[in-house]
C-alpha cells in the first residue's frame, strides 16, 4: 500500500527536507510521525529536496505501508497530531506501488518573495527577503520572460548538483507586485540545484539596472555561472505546488 501526502512547512528551523546527521530536517520529523502512528519502519520519498530555510506549501511525499487500518481521509488529521506546528499534512491519497513523486512530476511551481520597502516587515521576515534598494518592475518583468522556454540552464546551477542534464523547460516566469511585496513566480518541468534562487538574483539585478533583460538569452547560452546573478537567500523561496 503506497500513499502520496501533500505537506506544508515553514523551513526556518530545518536543515532542508532530506535527512542529515548533524541537523534536524523535515524528512526526519515526517518519518518520526509516520513511525509513531503506524508502528512500522517507514521511509519517505519527496518530490523536491528543498534546501535549509526553504518553505513548502505543496510538497509531495510518498511512503509505503505493509498494512493500514486508518481511513485515508483521516491520515492527515492523525499525522498532524504527531508533527510540530511548523509542519502540516493537508491531504493523502493512494498511488500505485511504483509511483515516484520526484520522477513522475509533470511540473513544479516555486515563488520567491521580496519585501521591497524602506523598512523591514517583522511579520513576514521568515518567508521573504527584505530589499530596500531601487528596483524597476518593468525591467524585472522583461527579464523574467527571457527565461521561458526550453534551455540549457547550466549558468543557473550551483556547484554540487548531481543532475545528469542541465536542460530544463520553464513554462512560465513572471513578476507580480502587490504593494511592497514583489513575487517572482516560476513554473517549469523541473529545476537544478539553486536554479530558482539564481534566476531570482538575476531578475533582481535586471531591476537594479545591472543586467539588461536583453542580455539574459546570451547568459543562458554561455552556460557560465559567473555571468548569472547571485544566489538569493533561501528563506524567500517557497515550493507552491507539484503537478502530476
Amino acid at each position: 500500500m503506497r500513499y502520496l501526502l501533500t505537506v506544508s512547512y515553514d523551513g526556518t528551523n530545518y536543515g532542508g527536507w532530506q535527512r542529515q546527521k548533524n541537523t534536524i530536517t523535515v524528512q526526519e520529523r515526517m518519518e518520526d510521525a509516520l513511525n509513531a502512528v503506524f508502528h512500522q519502519n517507514i521511509k519517505t520519498e519527496a518530490a523536491s529536496r528543498t534546501d535549509a530555510g526553504v518553505h513548502a506549501l505543496g510538497q509531495r511525499v510518498c511512503f509505503s505501508l505493509a498494512d493500514c487500518k486508518i481511513p485515508i481521509y483521516k491520515i492527515p488529521l492523525v499525522l498532524n497530531g504527531y508533527l510540530p506546528d511548523d509542519i502540516t499534512v493537508t491531504a493523502a491519497e493512494p498511488v500505485d506501488d511504483c509511483f515516484s513523486p520526484r520522477f513522475q512530476a509533470l511540473e513544479k511551481i516555486y515563488q520567491y518573495n521580496i519585501w521591497h520597502d524602506k523598512y523591514p516587515n517583522p511579520l513576514i521576515r521568515h518567508n521573504s527577503v527584505f530589499f530596500p534598494y531601487y528596483l524597476d518592475i518593468v525591467s524585472m518583468k522583461q527579464a523574467a520572460k527571457a527565461f521561458e522556454g526550453k534551455h540549457d540552464f547550466a549558468a543557473f546551477r550551483a556547484a554540487g548538483s548531481s543532475a545528469l542534464t542541465t536542460v530544463r523547460e520553464i513554462y512560465e516566469c513572471g513578476v507580480l507586485e502587490n504593494g511592497s511585496m514583489i513575487t517572482i513566480k516560476v513554473r517549469g518541468s523541473g529545476f537544478l540545484y539553486n536554479m530558482v534562487r539564481i534566476i531570482a538574483g538575476t531578475i533582481i539585478e535586471a531591476g537594479q539596472g545591472k543586467t539588461p533583460a536583453e542580455a539574459i538569452p546570451e547568459i543562458i547560452r554561455s552556460r557560465d555561472r559567473t555571468r548569472a546573478g547571485r544566489t538569493m537567500p533561501p528563506h524567500g523561496l517557497t515550493l507552491i505546488e507539484i503537478k502530476y
